[in-house]
């Protein structure tokens, strides 16, 4: 019986958050002749109301702690990657926020088209070595123009509880743009599962830690200095 609940709230959710998407993509298309600072506000709306019914449907909160060290300006976001959840909260969170994602989901009708407009930085895994180089390229301009950049340095989505080895390329990023670092952990594969359907109820902490200074240390300091701060923070 608790099994069935779980899935018929899982099923609601999915509904809504299908539903809210789509609309907010079709909106911010719409809508695309605003400056992008106003355009992000709009469109990240969708992704505020897909965690308040991720909250009224699977009971699943969201707890923020260590807002107070965010930078007024732009700065290099280093979280863990543990699901889904990670890329519509931070969005809406940081805002304004540009991720690295894969090209390919730039082809997706209205919800594509949407991210486009949100000026991440798209890439083609296939090509590792030019997507690094295409990386700074273009974070450097996000940070330039004062936006924050999310950088998942470990590459791939990580179970819940465990911590993959750190990429340097976001603290590259940060130096070469004289721009701070600011460690992020989340505990939300223990909620939304990148292996399950079905979302487990309780709260999803995510802790932000103080910034560190890319001028004072170099790109593999500040890459080790953000991965011990979140590996102390995961739970």
């Amino acid at each position: 019986m608790k099994c069935l609940l779980a899935s018929f709230r899982t099923t609601l959710f999915y509904a809504g958050f299908v539903a809210l998407t789509v609309s907010a993509s079709i909106i911010t298309c719409l809508l695309f002749f605003l400056p992008f600072n106003l355009l992000q506000r709009v469109a990240t709306t969708g992704n505020y109301l897909v965690m308040q019914w991720l909250r009224l449907t699977c009971n699943i909160k969201i707890v923020v702690s260590g807002a107070e060290n965010i930078p007024t300006g732009a700065c290099v976001i280093l979280s863990n990657h543990q699901s889904t959840w990670e890329a519509f909260y931070m969005q809406w969170f940081f805002q304004p926020a540009c991720f690295i994602l894969k090209r390919e989901l730039l082809w997706i009708p209205f919800f594509g088209w949407a991210l486009y407009l949100m000026r991440p930085i798209a890439i083609m895994r296939s090509r590792p070595s030019s997507a690094i180089r295409y990386v700074l390229k273009q974070g450097a301009k996000r940070l330039l123009a004062g936006n924050r950049v999310v950088i998942y340095p470990e590459g791939t989505r990580i179970t819940s509880g465990q911590l993959g080895e750190f990429k340097t390329s976001g603290a590259a990023l940060a130096k070469q743009a004289r721009v701070s670092v600011l460690p992020v952990a989340h505990n939300s594969g223990e909620h939304w599962n990148r292996n399950s359907f079905l979302k487990t109820p309780g709260t999803i902490h995510m802790k932000i830690g103080p910034a560190i200074d890319s001028e004072s240390y170099s790109t593999r300091e500040i890459t080790e200095n953000a991965r011990d701060w979140i590996a102390k923070n995961l739970n």
